[in-house]
């Protein structure tokens, strides 16, 4: 450690939804700094062409196809973690779907996204916390602009990201002691979010500077990662500007 923030040089990170997007980006953002980098989702493919990329950009990469919404394979997610890396400095709970824009209330698809969205991220952080305590480390959750301010075009999406809020701020209370808990809250940002549940992604749907990348997500969320205790991020929002 050089400074306020700590070098992520010989830390070990898991990002869960690392095949794209916001988790893949955190990866490769990571591994620039030297971290030995886990990456996690169901997009085998995909997840190995992060995984190369993390090391082109200096670090090191351990790619685990896992469906969170499994939680006996997210727990085998945190132990092949812990035994390729010998610990967890950090966790990025990344891994989110999407629900169709204005389409009326369905009962399959809020069993699709909470599954993902909510159970997750349960999951997810169960199967973590005990190694993060162990390192005093920091879990930090990808939220949304809309977990804050709910709209009326994806209301089962919009409460997924507002019980993530509580979540988070109730895991903080409990372990905030010993792990630093944060949410990241962006904005629109223009990724494939969405390719499995709308007719469009927002990288069909907005042009190029539009909303929010996906590099500058994770910045933000690498920014979280990088806080030396005492200090936490407990909450960072990142909205486009004009947004209100």
């Amino acid at each position: 450690m050089t400074g306020p923030l700590r070098d992520l040089d010989d830390s070990s990170v898991l990002v869960t939804g690392a095949s794209s997007g916001i988790g893949a980006a955190t990866a490769e953002q990571a591994g620039e700094m030297g971290a030995e980098v886990v990456l996690a989702a169901r997009r085998e493919a995909k997840l190995s062409g992060v995984a190369d990329r993390v090391v082109t950009a200096g670090g090191q990469a351990h790619a685990v196809p896992t469906d969170v919404t499994d939680p006996d394979a997210v727990a085998a997610l945190a132990e092949t973690a812990v035994e390729r890396t010998g610990g967890l400095d950090a966790v990025v709970v990344n891994a989110g779907t999407a629900e169709p824009r204005d389409a009326p209330l369905d009962a399959e698809e809020f069993d699709r996204v909470t599954r993902t969205n909510v159970d997750g991220a349960f999951h997810t952080a169960r199967a973590t916390l005990t190694p993060l305590r162990e390192s005093g480390g920091s879990l930090v959750f990808v939220g949304s602009y809309l977990g804050k301010h709910p709209g009326a075009a994806t209301p089962v999406y919009d409460a997924s990201k507002w019980w993530l809020q509580g979540f988070a701020r109730s895991v903080a209370a409990r372990h905030g002691a010993e792990v630093g808990v944060s949410v990241v809250n962006p904005s629109g940002v223009r990724t494939e979010f969405g390719h499995d549940g709308r007719d469009r992604t927002n990288e069909e749907r907005y042009a190029e500077g539009e909303v929010l990348s996906a590099t500058q997500v994770a910045a933000s969320v690498v920014f979280c990662l990088r806080q030396t205790p005492p200090a936490n991020v407990a909450e960072l929002n990142l909205f486009r500007r004009g947004i209100r």
